[in-house]
């Protein structure tokens, strides 16, 4: 297949070696790159019971087939690995331009293993690479040390680097890129910190070979300018992701005061005419046609952003109507590698730890001062900041608080109120990665829609499809904001890589990939127990807005999740069936796992 540089770049950070050896291009064909690759790859390289945190974990790199082409919205990187917060497969991705130097470089995958030892940057530049002691480095912000290497070796390096959180090995702590782009969720920088990673700097000079460059170009141009720049896609150049806090507020699901109700009083503070009132520029990652970056400059705080994520739970989640201490708060997360929404969640957790005298964290919903605080304390594992860094599940656990504890297998909730959003409580709990929007995001359809969102009705298939379709979109490594047809994705990837493809070809990938993610979890002792959701949202009925007195049933939740089982070719415990493997070519896969 063309479209791919056909070399896995391995590094041996014990060793302080690297090889280059062919890609698996059957696992390529089955599974094409990004998210899905990296899980076939990750899935064949651990054993069962591998410590997130140990030398044996991997870290995984992963380019798509359209990296470093002109396809609109191609420039993410998958970053994909064991997750220390979880014990789930982890897959996170980060914009900019990293994912492009990697391809230019030479590699589809680049696969970091073992544990250096004493902190190091690995820097590659086309096919040389070397192991640079990070003593200097270790300790400080991700802001100067991306600034200390490019100063050091030029600004065509990208870096991906981790802060004080990783360092010390805090479970939310993510991998940050161009200053202010984040791999953000289940602890990928912490396994970089496992690893004495500090920072992985990247040059790459060549190019991409497709199979057909003149069809691409049309196909992507004709995609830019009418798929991409079009009403439906541009509120990411207008607005951005804050344009979602008054579409939330309206629908009554945004988190408030750790998701006791769905309405925050002063949203607006927080809403997207505050973040244009402080925007100071716009910026778009490689190929990118949207620009959906905000930098704003505030009294507290220079930011990329903050996102919708962070402004709601973060801000109305924590009582915070105040955009200065928001995005102050966003920009002391990104230079520490702290992940917004788990930061966000651990906090309002012991705010209502604290008002409810489980235990006293000495912080209440709205304390501005003592909320900016926090952020380095748990970096850096100080006072109750220790406490904080176990996360919410850890913490419930130690004090209490498990019935309003919002966290599925162990990752806190993002910025959807589910029960506002029944299909999204269904979503939440069958992402492989734990409470996530990023697997399936039915509340476009439901609270944004035209779907009734208290039912249950449909809602199995609904969540089911978006599976599908993100795992196959994000295997080609392209952004979650282009709403993108699978007869376009197939399109352009017939183009790239020399096949004629079909949209139900690309359907079943997509399920194939959803599928292997499941395989890993099951073989790491997961099953249905672990797809429930909090007690909080089946028996507290929200008090306020559009969803006041809503709740989602416990019977409701239970037979949508049975429907969702069925429609999967789910066992009753939630276990891909012999069937169901067969049909997607992951029969011996699933023997391996121990069904």
């Amino acid at each position: 297949m063309k479209s791919y540089q056909g070399v896995v770049l391995r590094i041996d950070l014990t060793n302080q070696t690297s090889r280059r050896e062919e890609l698996n291009r059957e696992w390529a064909r089955q599974f094409w790159g990004g998210k899905g690759l990296g899980y076939r790859y990750l899935f064949a390289e651990l054993a069962p019971g591998t410590d997130p945190l140990g030398p044996d974990n991997k870290l995984i790199l992963a380019t798509g087939p359209f990296t470093g082409t002109p396809v609109p919205c191609s420039g993410k990187l998958t970053i994909v690995t064991r997750s220390p917060a979880t014990g789930t497969v982890l897959d996170c991705s980060v914009g900019g331009a990293i994912a492009g130097e990697i391809k230019y470089a030479g590699y589809d995958l680049v696969i970091l293993e073992g544990r250096a030892p004493f902190p190091v940057v690995v820097r590659i530049e086309d096919d040389r690479v070397a192991f640079e002691p990070a003593g200097d480095l270790w300790g400080l912000g991700t802001h100067a040390v991306e600034h200390q290497l490019t100063d050091k070796w030029g600004a065509e390096y990208r870096i991906l680097s981790i802060g004080p959180a990783g360092e010390n090995l805090v479970p939310f702590a993510c991998i940050t890129s161009e200053l202010y782009r984040q791999a953000g969720r289940g602890g990928v920088g912490t396994v970089m910190g496992a690893k004495n990673l500090k920072a992985v700097a990247v040059r790459g000079t060549g190019g991409v070979r497709v199979a057909d460059a003149a069809r691409l170009m049309d196909l992507a141009l004709k995609a830019l300018r009418s798929d991409v720049l079009t009403d439906t896609n541009l509120w990411a150049y207008t607005d951005g992701t804050p344009m979602i806090v008054e579409l939330s507020q309206n629908a009554g699901i945004l988190p408030t005061r750790n998701f006791q109700d769905g309405t925050f009083a002063d949203f607006a503070k927080l809403s997207s005419p505050a973040v244009q009132a402080a925007r100071m520029a716009k910026k778009a990652c490689l190929s990118c046609g949207l620009g959906c970056g905000n930098y704003i400059r505030t009294g507290r705080a220079a930011v990329e952003g903050p996102e919708y994520e962070t402004l709601a739970v973060a801000g109305a989640n924590c009582g915070i109507g105040d955009l200065e201490a928001v995005a102050a708060f966003n920009a002391a997360c990104d230079d520490l590698g702290l992940d917004t929404i788990s930061a966000g969640g651990v906090v309002a957790f012991a705010m209502e730890l604290t008002e409810k005298g489980l235990h006293d964290f000495g912080i209440t919903f709205g304390d501005v001062e003592r909320y900016l605080e926090i952020p380095d304390l748990i970096a850096r594992r100080k006072g109750i900041g220790a406490e904080l860094a176990a996360g919410v599940k850890k913490m419930a656990e130690r004090f209490g608080g498990a019935e309003f504890a919002m966290q599925i297998k162990g990752l806190e909730f993002p910025g959807y109120e589910p029960r506002g959003s029944w299909a999204m409580a269904l979503a939440y709990a069958t992402a492989p990665r734990g409470a996530c929007h990023m697997s399936a995001w039915p509340v476009a359809e439901e609270a944004y829609g035209s779907r009734d969102p208290f039912t249950i009705e449909g809602k199995a298939e609904l969540v089911r499809n978006l599976q599908h379709y993100n795992a196959f979109k994000f295997s080609l490594s392209l952004c979650d904001f282009w709403a993108v047809s699978w007869e376009t994705m197939a399109e352009l990837l017939s183009a790239a890589v020399g096949e004629d493809l079909a949209a139900e070809e690309l359907q079943l990938a997509g399920e194939r990939i959803f599928n292997l993610a499941r395989l890993f979890n099951v073989r790491e002792g997961f099953s249905a127990r672990d797809d429930n959701v909090p007690p909080r949202l089946v028996k507290d009925a929200l008090p306020s807005g559009a969803t006041a007195g809503k709740l989602i049933p416990p019977d409701r939740y239970a037979a949508m999740l049975k429907e969702y089982y069925e429609l999967r070719g789910w066992t009753d415990d939630g276990r891909p069936a012999s069937v169901k493997l067969e049909e997607l070519g992951l029969a011996e896969l699933g023997r391996k796992a121990g069904l």
